[in-house]
């Protein structure tokens, strides 16, 4: 009986009938990678459509075993990992996004004077103990030219400067704003991320430093006070630069001065003349100047004649003058040890007072 490794008919002719001519020829791993084509498996010649066996394998050296779709995904992945590097790194705006958490913080002063209050000795003209350098409403802020920055354009600087010029317009000459009780025309310039704190501190202003509704516009309460003529004088300046975060900034510090009047007084009654000094901060993002909004930041009111003692959140409520005069109260003792009045609290002097 025959080798059962043997064919039936025999070994070929001229053969050894076994491998041992083939053992010289190593196919180890590194040699079929390096081959220029790769048989297909049976599922993938089924379903090619044109019965091919084989493929070319691409050329990438020790990843040409990889399947293309792992390739490609691979490349993907470090594309949009450099995209992502580049734009983080390049941005111009990688600062000036608009903080989730960014809310106004208002420092609220009254200024007490050591004398009493008189009113304007010419009640036709009350402005005319000012010094010189204030303007009439819009032309006393004092907006500047703009200049380009580091990262914001020329355009876009004076797009904030408008910006700010018409804020200040509503928040603080506006008759609708200062004794009609009007917060809408103000609303309207408050970026998305700051609308509910502003509706707080309207609906419900408290003094905590961040919900005052004197910290963002300059309004007396329409119950008691009027306006004795509807010009507003002001002197002021206006500087723009950006934050540390990279978003454009503009500070404003402006004095504005009104004629008040008791309400229900007639016309020939004492006319007081009252300072607001606003210092405020605003920044933009890209979003925020196309959208001609703006977020308040910071805001240091100071107002006088005022009572130390009188709250000024919801109202700037000022010391009317009266025929003979108005006697200021006495302004409150300050403990420092004790801790049952914020800190912040503040009151000063009035100068001239």
């Amino acid at each position: 009986m025959g080798d059962p490794r043997e064919p039936p008919e025999g070994g070929p002719e001229g053969g050894s009938g076994n491998e041992d001519e083939y053992r010289s020829v190593v196919f180890d791993e590194s040699f079929v990678r390096a081959a220029r084509i790769q048989e297909l498996s049976a599922r993938e010649r089924l379903g090619s459509g044109y019965g091919r066996a084989t493929r070319p394998r691409l050329g990438l050296g020790g990843l040409g075993s990889v399947p293309r779709q792992a390739i490609a995904l691979l490349l993907l992945i470090v594309v949009a990992f450099a995209a992502a590097v580049y734009f983080g790194i390049s941005s111009p705006t990688r600062g000036g996004s608009r903080p989730a958490g960014s809310q106004l913080t208002v420092s609220l002063m009254a200024l007490s004077p050591t004398s009493p209050v008189l009113p304007a000795a010419d009640p036709a003209n009350p402005f005319a103990g000012l010094p010189a350098g204030y303007g009439d409403g819009r032309a006393g802020l004092a907006v500047p030219a703009g200049a380009a920055t580091a990262h914001y354009t020329k355009i876009e600087v004076a797009r904030a400067l408008d910006t700010v010029q018409s804020y200040l317009v509503v928040s603080a000459l506006a008759p609708s704003t200062l004794i009609k009780g009007d917060t809408g025309a103000v609303r309207d310039f408050v970026t998305a991320g700051q609308l509910a704190q502003f509706d707080q501190s309207v609906a419900a202003p408290r003094d905590d430093r961040h919900h005052a509704a004197t910290g963002w516009m300059v309004r007396f309460d329409p119950a008691h006070t009027v306006l004795a003529t509807d010009t507003v004088k002001v002197a002021g300046s206006m500087r723009v630069d950006e934050a540390d975060d990279g978003a454009l900034q503009v500070t404003t510090d402006h004095t504005f001065v009104y004629a008040l009047q008791a309400e229900g007084a007639a016309a020939s009654a004492p006319v007081t003349v009252l300072s607001v000094r606003r210092e405020l901060r605003f920044e933009f993002d890209r979003a925020e100047l196309a959208a001609s909004q703006l977020r308040l930041v910071d805001a240091a009111v100071q107002t006088g004649p005022a009572a130390c003692d009188t709250p000024q959140t919801t109202y700037l409520q000022p010391l009317l003058a009266t025929v003979g005069g108005t006697k200021p109260p006495a302004p409150p003792a300050v403990d420092p040890g004790s801790h049952s009045v914020p800190a912040w609290q503040l009151c000063g002097v009035l100068a001239g007072g």
